[in-house]
């Protein structure tokens, strides 16, 4: 039995495709920087990578780039899609509704597209990738969403309620709810599978485009940076993070936006994009080392903004055993975990730098 696995990100879309008889990824890859341009990285087992540039207006495109280098050219993987017996989504925000995952039929996809104002960069793409996938192998094909949000449902009230009249939730669920689960779940677990620990306090660092960090206490989550949606938090690639929340009416003052316009601003113009002009952390080094001012002041209030979060959840779990950094900027910038610890020695925290520069 082959798996093929969709993560559909807000700019970018991982894929994997599994046996499930032997647990090996057959194929992985990545398709970045979709909307603006596009790039695919698309890595076989046999250890052969292939890399190009393209175009990718939406995530639809993307997908059907992978279907053809999965089924096409003399690095196909398979031959035909009909070897392919279910797909995994990734789901970003699946409310109170869904706290584990499920088969997605007509009535899920509803709800997650009903769901998208709380997850304006996600969940829109997540139905485009299950349309495509619809649309390349049919109805009969079983898809299975696992959501983010489900990890966090452990969270105490203390935790997951926000101090505005109580009713709000009551009526509507209004509350937090965490994301990127799928990932602090996975490394957590990983972490004391390596440690043969699962009684750890843990804090992961899930920094990407998109950012979130939680707190873990025995294999739980006892808070998470992220909250109603992914715009709260972390200043991210394109997201503010936690702001003033009266910056949002003052904002829209004194440009005359009306309130949808400035949350799209704050999910699609602000962190590092809005004070640097560019939401990739690759590109805020290169124009660091070329002396711009702006990108290396959003590189000091991005590592500022993720030490904030560190610290107060070294004070929430009393103790912690562990850090963990993952995803795009937290596995591959070195620089963004060294600045994050800089300075934490007298909490035990000493990064070895020729382990952190080490290439793996």
């Amino acid at each position: 039995m082959k798996i093929l696995v969709i993560n559909a990100g807000s700019s970018s879309m991982k894929y994997q495709l599994i046996d499930m008889e032997s647990e090996k990824v057959i194929v992985k890859g990545n398709c970045e920087r979709i909307g603006a341009g596009g790039f695919i990285s698309h890595k076989l087992a046999t250890g052969t990578k292939i890399e190009y540039e393209t175009n990718f207006p939406t995530h639809a495109e993307a997908f059907a780039e992978v279907v053809d280098l999965l089924t096409t050219g003399e690095h196909k993987v398979i031959d035909d899609i009909s070897e392919i017996s279910a797909i995994g989504h990734r789901g970003v925000h699946g409310g109170e509704k869904f706290s584990k995952s499920v088969l997605v039929d007509g009535e899920v996809m509803k709800t997650i597209d009903d769901l998208s104002d709380l997850a304006p960069l996600h969940n829109p793409p997540c139905l485009i990738a299950m349309r495509a996938c619809r649309k390349v192998f049919g109805e009969k094909i079983p898809m299975v969403v696992v959501f983010d949000t489900a990890f966090h449902q452990t969270m105490p009230p203390k935790a997951y309620t926000y101090p505005i009249p109580y009713e709000y939730y009551e009526k509507y669920r209004l509350r937090r709810y965490g994301f990127h689960g799928t990932s602090h779940r996975y490394v957590s677990h990983r972490l004391g599978e390596l440690t043969g620990r699962d009684n750890m306090k843990v804090i992961t660092c899930h920094l990407g485009n998109g950012s979130s960090i939680t707190a873990i206490d025995s294999g739980k989550c006892i808070d998470t940076s992220m909250g109603l949606t992914p715009l709260a938090g972390l200043m991210m690639g394109t997201r503010c993070g936690v702001i003033d929340p009266s910056l949002v009416s003052v904002m829209s003052e004194k440009s005359g936006y009306n309130l949808n316009k400035i949350i799209d601003i704050l999910n699609k113009q602000s962190g590092l994009l809005g004070i640097c002009g560019t939401s990739d952390m690759r590109d805020v080094h290169a124009n660091i080392e070329k002396g711009d001012e702006k990108a290396a002041l959003a590189f000091k209030m991005l590592t500022r903004s993720i030490k904030k979060v560190l610290g107060s959840y070294f004070f929430l779990l009393g103790n912690v055993d562990s850090i963990v950094f993952t995803a795009g900027i937290g596995e591959n910038d070195e620089f963004v975990r060294e600045a994050v610890c800089e300075g934490l020695e007298p909490f035990g925290i000493k990064v070895d730098k020729k382990e952190n520069h080490t290439r793996r």
